[in-house]
């Protein structure tokens, strides 16, 4: 069978879709020129590789001879990796939602115009015969086609509204610049709780997402408010426990699926993204900080070791995905048969482990079951008259053996594509579950991502997006540099290089240049060197990913504390000031946004520790002692060389000085321990007692659920 043009992309998801029927291109010149020159309306069909209703809409139109056909005769077919070209799908995922007045989501199908990529149709996933309400794909195709060439005038006049309207989707700042204060932070802890889920923890019903975003936040406000608010850490604490149990956890490898159908997190949707995986690795390792509950430390290191040994290249960049399919059916690789279990653990073990992950109940996944947990230990003892350490051997062993065999299945298909952005969460998660868990392996995988980085993502003073197959492609986002600079701060406070802090410094000054919007304020989602869409997206609110000016303005306050740098410190309560009037309204949706606005209210804490290693591990070790989201504390040797100025001036003194900074406030350099620790307690004593007090107030919170 002849590939169509789609035999030469990187993009695993544009490979699956090479020896279609369809006569599919890639986005580009080549494409949208045939599309000019024949008059015929393009078809663009957006999804990505780990989508499961990708899949199906692939086997039952794209591989069927008689729908590419027609395909091929009306329409020039264009097809795009979302997560390659995150601009694209920003774009018309806006325009999907203009025109059918409904969210979008993948496969997204959408209808342009070939002058101009206007879009004039826009669904998502439709089926190969009616069903379910929805039209059949061919009679939508041949449909549209028709309403191409007899209804141009009004096709014509609804693309200059949705134009119109799509121009208008971005906030607009004011003649004058807004008083920005902290009630958005109060509004949003209120409305995440009025979402909150009290019996299985999370926000909303089915399907339940994890939203690391919100959980953070929620953590965040209780560190800011001390004992005042314990049930922000509750709400946290009981959610993170619930997915750790939970099937949208790997009980066996560890690693978290993208979202689970039901509301007790048991059975997910099974695709695993690097994107969810990143950002829950750090809020369960700041979880374990704040609470020392050995749960969040373990499921920390398990995503951890399962990125490492599954989702890192031997070049040391992180792969994407993987998908929720194996041998053509969701979730088979994860699903196992009672007998199956029986016949690999001993009777202790088996004992243990029915009843822990319930397999003396009803099979729970498609007559199978999908490990899920229905116990704990202690019930454990109670009826099988086991010890604590019997038991979690014993589930330890039992769990090591079905991992074994699991091994020996079809896998399910890796995207092994790496993403700058999704490299950057990654890069952050691990970097700070290694300071925090002192687990230095961890530490040592986020710095062998950013070296991949910068040697094959990093040219020409440009990020790129992507990189496979030896191959590096596709003019940086907004996303790429702010979140690589996050990632950055993050991983010198494990582990000091004034290389990659000239490197972050050097991203930041780009990402002024090319991406700011210097007349209202805030970051375009693509530089000035761009492609040219039909739209120019500036999005703050979050969604899968933190919002990308969210994570651009908090980046750029810890910056600006950290070198004394005003223009970043500027920019960033520009962004706030554009975003003002969203941001009062539904701060809850807007968590990236909060972390600046509450860092730029209450400076960030910058601690710089000056000495010997092996004299300063004392000091770091207390600065990291507790939960302190508004603290940055960078140890620098004596030897460190190209210092910016403003650490440059921190000299180092005897074998160890600590100068301590809120702001543009700085207390004298502090060569005693005792000194040190005594102007750390202050703001870390309320923090230890809203923790107590969050113990004693469970069984209420129970109660209430019930």
């Amino acid at each position: 069978m002849p590939t169509n043009h789609l035999s030469n992309c990187t993009s695993p998801y544009l490979q699956q879709h090479a020896d279609n029927p369809v006569a599919w291109y890639p986005w580009g010149e080549e494409a949208l020129e045939k599309a000019r020159q024949e008059d015929k309306p393009i078809l663009l069909s957006i999804g990505y590789s780990a989508c499961h209703w990708c899949h199906v809409m692939a086997h039952e139109s794209f591989e069927d001879e008689t729908t590419a056909a027609l395909m091929n005769r009306l329409f020039i077919n264009i097809k795009v990796d979302r997560e390659e070209r995150p601009d694209l799908d920003r774009v018309y995922q806006s325009a999907h939602q203009l025109l059918a007045q409904r969210p979008g989501g993948w496969p997204l199908t959408v209808f342009l115009t070939p002058d101009d990529q206007t879009p004039f149709f826009a669904g998502t996933y439709f089926p190969r015969e009616p069903r379910h309400g929805l039209p059949a794909f061919c009679d939508i195709l041949q449909n549209i086609a028709n309403a191409y060439q007899q209804q141009r005038a009004d096709i014509l006049t609804q693309n200059k509204a949705l134009i119109r309207a799509i121009s208008q989707l971005d906030p607009v700042s004011g003649e004058q610049p807004v008083a920005i204060d902290s009630a958005p932070l109060e509004t949003a802890r209120q409305q995440l709780a009025a979402g909150f889920d009290e019996t299985d923890g999370g926000f909303g019903s089915a399907p339940k997402f994890p939203h690391p975003s919100s959980l953070e936040q929620l953590l965040r406000h209780w560190a800011a408010t001390g004992s005042s608010d314990p049930r922000s850490l509750y709400m946290v604490d009981f959610s993170l426990t619930r997915m750790a149990q939970g099937g949208i956890n790997d009980q066996l490898a560890g690693g978290f699926c993208r979202y689970s159908v039901d509301n007790q997190w048991m059975i997910p949707h099974f695709e695993k993204m690097l994107y969810d995986n990143g950002p829950l690795l750090a809020l369960y390792a700041d979880l374990w900080q704040a609470t020392s509950k050995p749960l969040f430390r373990e499921t920390a290191l398990n995503t951890a070791r399962w990125v490492m040994e599954e989702m890192q290249s031997p070049e040391g960049g992180y792969y994407s995905s993987l998908d929720a399919d194996s041998e053509g059916q969701e979730g088979r690789f994860y699903a196992w048969d009672k007998q199956e279990i029986e016949q690999l653990l001993d009777e202790d073990e088996y004992a243990h482990f029915s009843r822990y992950y319930g397999l003396d109940q009803a099979p729970n996944f498609e007559g199978r079951w999908h490990l899920h947990t229905y116990s704990d230990v202690a019930t454990l003892n109670r009826e099988l008259g086991s010890s604590s350490e019997q038991a979690r051997q014993l589930l330890a062993q039992a769990r090591q053996k079905l991992l074994q065999q699991r091994a020996k299945r079809v896998r399910p298909g890796r995207d092994e594509k790496i993403l700058t952005t999704w490299n950057a969460l990654m890069i952050k998660g691990m970097a700070r579950a290694g300071r925090l868990l002192d687990e230095p392996e961890l530490v040592h995988s986020a710095r062998r991502a950013v070296d991949f980085i910068r040697q094959q993502l990093w040219r020409d003073q440009h990020l790129l997006v992507s990189y496979k197959d030896g191959q590096a492609n596709l003019n940086g986002y907004l996303d790429d540099y702010a979140n690589l600079i996050d990632a950055l701060l993050e991983l010198l406070q494990a582990r000091w290089d004034s290389q990659l802090l000239t490197f972050a410094i050097e991203l930041a000054e780009i990402m002024l240049e090319r991406f700011e919007d210097r007349e209202q304020g805030g970051f375009f989602f693509t530089s000035n060197d761009h492609e040219s869409l039909i739209y120019r997206p500036k999005p703050f609110g979050d969604d899968s990913l933190p919002a990308g000016n969210g994570v651009a303005a908090s980046v750029l306050t810890r910056l600006g504390h950290l070198l004394g740098e005003p223009r970043y410190l500027r920019a960033a309560e520009r962004t706030l000031q554009c975003a003002w009037d969203q941001l009062k309204q539904i701060p809850h949706a807007h968590c990236a946004l909060l972390q600046a606005l509450d860092e730029l209210i209450n400076p960030t804490e910058v601690i710089i520790l000056r000495g010997d290693t092996g004299a300063m591990q004392p000091w770091l070790k207390r600065a990291n002692q507790h939960y302190a989201p508004r603290r940055m504390t960078f140890a620098i040797t004596d030897s460190s060389s190209d210092l910016p100025e403003a650490l440059a001036l921190r000299e180092p003194c005897g074998a160890c000085v600590a100068y301590l900074c809120h702001g543009a406030h700085c207390e004298a350099p502090l060569e005693d321990f005792a000194a040190f620790e005594q102007a750390l307690t202050p703001a870390e004593v309320a923090a230890g007692e809203g923790s107590q007090q969050f113990d004693g107030l469970v069984g209420s919170f129970k109660r209430f659920r019930e």
